[in-house]
């Protein structure tokens, strides 16, 4: 099949377009709004954007409570989602008032990042600590309307549990890090292998 997803013609009952650049990581995104409200949600549009030094982007759609916080403070902290946290992570994903505190609603922990002055969720195998570097809000050469605003985050500090450590290597199948799929379906990275690179 072949369709235009700025006529959305795919004829099918869903949007195929998410189950189509899978798996994506989700950023379990924490921070806290200028009245000291913790807020946890989760975002599977996001992943690293550079290496030296280390970023990230997150893309939120529409403007969220993350993205006003984040805006506000001028940090906020990625929380990697090992699959013993999937149920904690659904429950951050309700859509509540800001002044609702998802950690508590989510049964998690908030304790302090070290670099930034936000809440990180202390059950996370992986945290990565950020500040923000700029937000880039998305317009169309279609015209067509957009709401979508992506955020650059400048990594800070980096915590690193050490269950998930064997032989100076961070072990991916001991963190067990969850992905979006399409629609509702999720996976679990757990059997991984190693291809090496040819050297010509």
């Amino acid at each position: 099949m072949y369709y235009d997803p700025r006529k959305g013609d795919h004829g099918l009952p869903h949007n195929p377009w998410t189950a189509l650049v899978t798996p994506r990581p989700i950023g379990w995104v924490s921070s806290r709004n200028p009245d000291g409200v913790p807020n946890l949600a989760p975002y599977s549009f996001f992943n690293a954007a550079a290496t030296h030094p280390p970023f990230v982007m997150l893309s939120s759609t529409p403007r969220k409570d993350s993205l006003t916080n984040i805006e506000a403070t001028g940090v906020f902290a990625i929380n990697i989602v090992g699959a013993d946290l999937a149920e904690a992570m659904n429950r951050s994903s309700a859509a509540v008032a800001p002044e609702v505190d998802e950690f508590a609603l989510a049964g998690l922990t908030a304790r302090a990042c070290r670099s930034i002055d936000a809440p990180c969720v202390a059950e996370s195998a992986v945290v990565i600590e950020c500040i923000l570097n700029r937000v880039v809000s998305l317009e169309p050469k279609s015209g067509l309307p957009c709401n979508t605003h992506i955020v650059f985050g400048e990594v800070t500090g980096i915590e690193i549990a050490d269950h998930v450590l064997r032989d100076g290597r961070v072990r991916t199948d001991l963190i067990r890090p969850l992905s979006r799929l399409g629609y509702m379906d999720y996976a679990v990275t757990d059997t991984t292998f190693e291809i090496l690179r040819p050297m010509s």
